[in-house]
């Protein structure tokens, strides 16, 4: 009896095969954890304080795409990151996918694009609720769908990748410095609240935001899904996107391989 040749292919569809089915099962926990703070920001900012009158009703034209961008980040980061950590834990659970028959960066790669799923997942699950919200946005489009999927999916690689540089660079004792120094800073800085023009009142402020990848997102939102609205340029958030997630993507490799063979 000859030995069955297994692909690279086919162990990189089991691998994802495997985590989407962990994903599935877990759906309802992982949308709350990644769209509660998102939509109670979409609720305060977005409903009361307009209907309060201490925020013009406008605003929400620009902060519907900014909570789109942190939903979609948060998601990408949070589903690679946290099972990293885990996996490279004290019972280094990612052993069993490291004896599977491929490259070690196949195994990575697949992380990668399950939290690109989760990313996109959750940013379709947060849009109907926050429009349902928030009522009536002006400027808000669709007509730019294949612009809109190109944010999206680039967003999500760009947040995936980085969340294997965290997962793959922070011990498990250390998570809850990610979130309190890295993703939040990130968050408020991010230009989600704020369209990146009306940093012009801050001009060092506005050129040093540009080290936060969430800013492209952002604007990238603002421009496909309100282009009416001040944004940055389409062509610099997609070369931005691009650059970034081939910088994560080199540096996650480069620090899993190093944990995966220590």
């Amino acid at each position: 009896m000859t030995a069955r040749t297994v692909t690279s292919a086919q162990v990189f569809r089991a691998l994802l095969k495997r985590d989407f089915r962990v994903a599935m099962r877990e759906l309802p926990f992982f949308l709350l954890r990644t769209t509660l703070q998102p939509l109670m920001f979409v609720t305060v900012f977005g409903f009361l304080l307009p209907k309060m009158g201490f925020v013009q009703r406008g605003y929400g034209a620009a902060l519907l795409p900014g909570i789109l961008a942190i939903s979609l980040a948060f998601a990408s980061v949070q589903a690679v990151a946290l099972p990293m950590v885990a996996d490279f834990g004290w019972t280094f659970e990612i052993e069993d996918r490291l004896l599977a028959p491929v490259p070690i960066r196949v195994v990575a790669f697949a992380k990668i694009v399950s939290g690109v799923v989760q990313g996109v997942i959750a940013a379709l699950f947060v849009l109907p609720i926050a429009r349902l919200i928030m009522g009536p946005i002006d400027g808000l489009t669709g007509s730019h769908l294949a612009a809109v999927v190109t944010v999206v999916v680039l967003g999500a690689m760009t947040f995936s990748t980085f969340g294997m540089v965290l997962g793959t660079a922070i011990q498990p004792q250390q998570v809850g410095l990610m979130f309190g120094f890295i993703v939040a800073p990130m968050i408020f800085f991010g230009c989600a609240y704020y369209p990146w023009a009306g940093l012009s009142a801050v001009p060092v402020m506005k050129y040093a935001v540009l080290i936060n990848p969430l800013v492209y997102v952002s604007e990238g939102m603002r421009a496909v899904l309100t282009p009416a609205l001040p944004h940055m340029p389409l062509v610099a958030v997609l070369i931005a996107l691009v650059l970034l997630t081939f910088l994560f993507m080199a540096i996650g490799f480069r620090t899993f391989e190093r944990r995966a063979v220590s």
